[in-house]
């Protein structure tokens, strides 16, 4: 899974999952740029910085306007605060829309033709939130299923000159896993919910990014490719079983 001699551009690409997706480019002997609205606070190896706020259509078709090639497109760039949704109003919700929707398939039309001329690839950043209720989250949630079905369009409608694949994650380890876990305590008990036992870490993203991003998926595009370590034990198991004996009724051992 080389990517020597690719170009590569990510979005949201300073701190976090995507500084760990270009660590994984980079080291796959792709030329790595990475863009955000704020510098990083310490360089990301391998990787060169650009300024671009990616809700900045102008910007952002300047941008890559401006680009000598690009081979490998990664849309990264989002997020959001926890935001329940009658605590606030539309017009917030729908800046979480904009941000996690619109602005990838701005920063997409503007790479466009580059990707044609290259036969290149766009891995967009999903998440599991797009599957699945996201209470407090809801915009973000929405916004990240509408970004799946717009991969999949777009596979048919650029194929066959560009590849495009859905990385859907799940729980990540990074600088900010406090602020949405708390203490190392709760990280592990949260890790504890994993099948494999821990969260994500950010390398774990970029070597799938690599693989979507290589020849070894030539023949993969509008694929969802989940990267969330087995997902979630159903919660209506351990409900059911809460206030069980461990022997079943017949003196055998229960099962779960």
């Amino acid at each position: 899974m080389k990517l020597d001699g690719k170009v590569a551009v990510v979005t949201g690409g300073t701190r976090g999952v995507g500084a760990g997706i270009a660590r994984s480019l980079a080291r796959a002997g792709a030329d790595v740029v990475v863009c955000a609205r704020r510098p990083p606070d310490a360089p990301v190896p391998g990787a060169r910085f650009a300024p671009l706020d990616v809700r900045d259509a102008d910007a952002v078709r300047t941008f890559f306007a401006g680009l000598p090639r690009l081979d490998v497109l990664v849309n990264n760039a989002g997020g959001a605060p926890y935001r329940p949704l009658a605590e606030t109003d539309a017009h917030r919700h729908a800046r979480v829309i904009e941000l996690n929707l619109l602005a990838p398939l701005t920063v997409s039309l503007a790479a466009h033709d580059h990707l044609r001329r290259a036969r290149g690839s766009i891995v967009m950043i999903g998440s599991v939130s797009g599957g699945r209720p996201s209470p407090g989250t809801a915009a973000y949630g929405a916004a990240k299923a509408g970004l799946e079905n717009l991969a999949r369009s777009m596979a048919v409608e650029w194929a066959p000159e560009i590849r495009v694949n859905t990385l859907v994650v799940g729980m990540v380890h990074t600088e900010r896993t406090h602020l949405h876990y708390g203490d190392d305590d709760g990280v592990d008990a949260v890790a504890r919910t994993v099948p494999l036992g821990r969260l994500a870490l950010p390398d774990d993203v970029g070597d799938a990014a690599v693989f979507l991003a290589s020849d070894a998926a030539a023949y993969i595009s509008g694929a969802s490719l989940l990267l969330h370590g087995g997902g979630e034990r159903p919660a209506f198991l351990d409900a059911a079983t809460a206030n069980k004996n461990p022997r079943d009724d017949l003196g055998r051992p229960g099962t779960t």
